[in-house]
């Protein structure tokens, strides 16, 4: 963790570059620290994914309104001011990066930070070693 998932209506496909999105959000994890500079988030652990909604209303349900919703999965183990701050940066990344939707588009933007311990997680994976 931390596995950031980003719901989006369809309508935002041609104006906004998820893949960059997820990029973009993808670095902002990995480049927050405690106060010792310490890692916040493990690299090796860090996913940024998106999917569109084909069929959506927002608001009034006029065609145009768009919405994306961020939802950032941690496992316990931060206190409230380190949550803060990966909330504030994940938030103030995507703001500026979808500047331009925001120009063009009547769009809402959520971010919901969730942290808990999983019932199982089961696991395998090389990721670790290709990022040497």
């Amino acid at each position: 963790m931390p596995h950031l998932n980003i719901e989006y209506t369809a309508n935002l496909e041609a104006s906004a570059d998820m893949g960059a999105l997820c990029t973009t959000l993808a670095a902002t994890l990995v480049a927050l620290r405690h106060d010792d500079g310490s890692a916040l988030f493990p690299v090796a652990g860090t996913r940024v994914m998106a999917w569109p909604a084909p069929h959506f209303a927002v608001a009034d349900g006029q065609p145009g309104r768009a919405f994306i919703y961020l939802n950032l999965r941690i496992t316990p183990g931060r206190n409230a001011a380190m949550i803060q701050r990966a909330g504030d940066a994940v938030l103030a990344s995507a703001k500026a990066h979808l500047a331009q939707v925001f120009s063009e588009h009547a769009v809402g933007l959520t971010l919901q930070i969730d942290e808990g311990a999983p019932v199982y997680e089961g696991k395998h994976n090389n990721l670790a070693s290709h990022l040497a």
